[in-house]
């Protein structure tokens, strides 16, 4: 018997396309102000540009170069702390409310999540869902060792909650990551597939499939009441 869900954040319970879009907007008005011959639109555009193309890893360096601006390593880590200490504008959709106000009250709801801190923290008050959980793991608290698909940040959200693992459900959309450990732990797993998700839905093995995949956040109490 479920009594307890844990979430995953970003790509399961919001667009992580919003925090991305917010962050490099974020960037451009920064580098705006170091070279007063670009504008913030357009360093935007720049980086929006090598965002969608699918840099993900040098995004600021590739699109300096596509503006000919000559950088540093040090203004690069200054863009890489801008985009991570920003206050994000992102917001929580209303299915994604709607499904954990009503699963709160029948289950106890918890937030399992990796990043940079305190981006995480700043995402989760824009997001203003403290309130719905009992217990939030940001695994980079652990240490960068502890991100998925390490088993210690799960393993400390049972020992929290007193719970085993065949009475917990874990709610993620990256099958590179998310679901090694809960299904080694025995959890069940299940896959958001949001429209807008930023990992694609590549074919994962075995160990690394979810139990159950859903395309939309709102189907969750359906599948938790008929199949679990």
């Amino acid at each position: 018997m479920i009594i307890t869900i844990v979430f995953d954040l970003d790509d399961t319970l919001y667009d992580e396309l919003e925090y991305c879009k917010s962050g490099f907007e974020t960037v451009s008005h920064f580098l705006a102000k170091q070279f007063s011959n670009l504008s913030a639109e357009n360093i935007f555009t720049a980086l929006w540009a090598q965002f969608q193309s699918g840099n993900h890893t040098k995004t600021f360096n590739a699109a300096l170069d596509a503006l000919s601006i000559k950088y540093t390593p040090d203004l690069i880590t200054q863009c890489v702390q801008a985009y991570r200490n920003h206050d994000p504008k992102i917001t929580l959709p209303k299915d994604s409310r709607d499904v954990l106000e009503q699963l709160s009250e029948k289950y106890t709801l918890a937030l399992l999540t990796d990043g940079f801190l305190p981006a995480q923290k700043l995402k989760v008050r824009a997001l203003g869902i403290e309130k719905y959980f009992k217990s939030i793991i940001y695994t980079e608290e652990m240490g960068r060792n502890c991100w998925k698909p390490s088993p210690a940040g799960f393993e400390k959200l049972l020992r929290d909650l007193n719970v085993k693992p065949e009475n917990c459900a874990y709610v993620a959309d990256n099958p590179a990551k998310d679901f090694i450990a809960p299904n080694q732990l025995g959890l069940v797993t299940v896959q958001v597939t949001r429209p807008s998700r930023i990992h694609p839905d590549l074919p994962a093995d075995k160990d690394a499939s979810p139990k159950y995949a859903i395309n939309d956040l709102s189907n969750l109490p359906e599948l938790l009441d008929k199949n679990i």
